[in-house]
Formats: C-alpha cells, sequence, structure tokens
C-alpha cells in the first residue's frame, strides 16, 4: 500500500475519532487483505507531525495514544467556542488529588493524616465520576481499605503520557497550580492545567507534597468555595473542618455538571 495513502488514513482517523488512538487501533484500520508494511505507520505520524509545524494544531502522544490538539499559543483564542462555565474545584479537592498523584498507591485514611481533616465521599465519588482515579487494590491491613491511584484519563487530560512527567514538587509553589483548565494544549512535562506507572517522585519528595498542600492557598469559583474570612474566626480545626463540608456541596454540585 501506498505510504502517502496511508499518511491520509491515519490523518482521517486521528481527526475523526473523538479521543486519542493507540498505534494498535491504527493498525486495526488496515485488514490483511490490505496490510502495511513494517513501521508505515511510524513514519505516517511522523510526518504528520512534521506537517504540523508553523500551524495551529499539533500532534502529540498522551497516555491513551496520539491526538491532534490546539497549540497554546492559539488556544486563548480557540477556547471562546466553548461558552459554556468552566468547572472549578475546591482546595480540598485539588490536595487531595495532588496527594494521590504523587504518593499513590494511597488509602483515604492516609489522606486524611496528611491534610488533618477528614476526605468527604463527594470528594472521592467527584473525582472517581471525572475518571481521574480509581482503586487499584487494597492495603494489606485490618479492614483492607481502598488503595486510590491515578487513571489514563488523568493523563490524557493534563497531557501528560507518564506519570514521571508530573512537574517536580519543587516547582509547585502553590496548590493553585493544580487548577485543572480545559487546556487541550498542554505541552508534556508541563502541568498548567493536571495513570498508571511508578510513583514519580521519592517519599522524602512526596511528604514534602502533603506540607505544600496544606500550607498554599488555592482560587476557587466565587460561588463554588467558602470565604476564607468566616473561616478564619475560628479554631484551625474547626476552620478546617467548616471549610470542606461546606466544599463538599461544592464538589458534588460540580461533579454533576461535569461531561
Amino acid at each position: 500500500m501506498d505510504q502517502n495513502l496511508i499518511t491520509r488514513i491515519v490523518e482521517a482517523a486521528l481527526l475523526a475519532a473523538n479521543q486519542p488512538l493507540s498505534l494498535a487501533q491504527l493498525r486495526a484500520l488496515f485488514t490483511v487483505d490490505e496490510p502495511v508494511p513494517e513501521g508505515a505507520i511510524e513514519r505516517a505520524l511522523e510526518t504528520l507531525r512534521e506537517g504540523c509545524e508553523g500551524r495551529g494544531i499539533e500532534l502529540v502522544e498522551v497516555a491513551s495514544g496520539f491526538r491532534f490538539q490546539v497549540r497554546q499559543d492559539v488556544h486563548p483564542w480557540v477556547a471562546r467556542l466553548w461558552t459554556e462555565r468552566q468547572t472549578r474545584y475546591t482546595r480540598a479537592t485539588l490536595e487531595t488529588l495532588a496527594l494521590i498523584a504523587y504518593r499513590q498507591p494511597i488509602t483515604r485514611g492516609e489522606i486524611e493524616q496528611v491534610r488533618g481533616v477528614a476526605v468527604s465521599s463527594n470528594i472521592i465519588k467527584a473525582l472517581e465520576e471525572r475518571e481521574w482515579i480509581r482503586v487499584v487494590g487494597h492495603r494489606d491491613v485490618p479492614g483492607k481499605p481502598a488503595l486510590y491511584g491515578t487513571t489514563k484519563a488523568f493523563l490524557d487530560y493534563f497531557g501528560l503520557k507518564r506519570l514521571d512527567e508530573l512537574p517536580p514538587l519543587s516547582e509547585l509553589k502553590d496548590i493553585g497550580e493544580l487548577e485543572p483548565q480545559l487546556d487541550f494544549d498542554a505541552a508534556p512535562g508541563v502541568l498548567g492545567d493536571i495513570a498508571l506507572g511508578e510513583p514519580a517522585q521519592a517519599p522524602e519528595a512526596a511528604a514534602d507534597a502533603g506540607e505544600a498542600a496544606d500550607a498554599t492557598p488555592v482560587a476557587a469559583a466565587d460561588d463554588a468555595a467558602p470565604a476564607m474570612d468566616d473561616a478564619g474566626a475560628m479554631s484551625a480545626p474547626e476552620a478546617d473542618n467548616e471549610q470542606d463540608n461546606e466544599e463538599d456541596e461544592s464538589v458534588a454540585a460540580s461533579s454533576e455538571q461535569t461531561p
């Protein structure tokens, strides 16, 4: 089969698909009667990648496969096509997601130990419904608590191929940097918006993650997060619990609105 035709078929498939396509899925497009030469699909992908130079789109590889996405420099204009309100996440949700990402596998109890407050079931449910986390096993201790880890959908959303492409914890000066954005142009290794595999950081660095998560503030939606002034009038433990209780309601509401 002609290499030019193979390239056009791969390009059309990637444009028509509503999700990344793996090499296996691309190979499945060709039947036994019309086999493709060894390495032809890889050459087609490289040709398409080179063809995107200087254009408003780029071909990238994420955890689930290959996809076309909008380049970062033109994203602000293209984003105006999406008029629906952007989903915002509370501090408690982002801290929980960050701890799972950097310290996985981790139990709910271990997350609570780091944060110092109870983790609401609504937070876990919202992250599971978004398919960013899943149960990957159970700790071999009394009660067999569930162990949570991130998913391929988590990596795909943030434009990452592997967990080790997460930014070093030393670069996350504010937990607000983990605020998810519908940024389809995120380059690998850059977490401007946020998996299977080995944890990306050593235990010492992971411990710093918990401290950073509790020590830094995050910007929340005007109607999604409680006012910090009210919490400041309470004692520290009471303020944290009161804030999380209010945030839980926001998480549940956001989860219902998230496609």
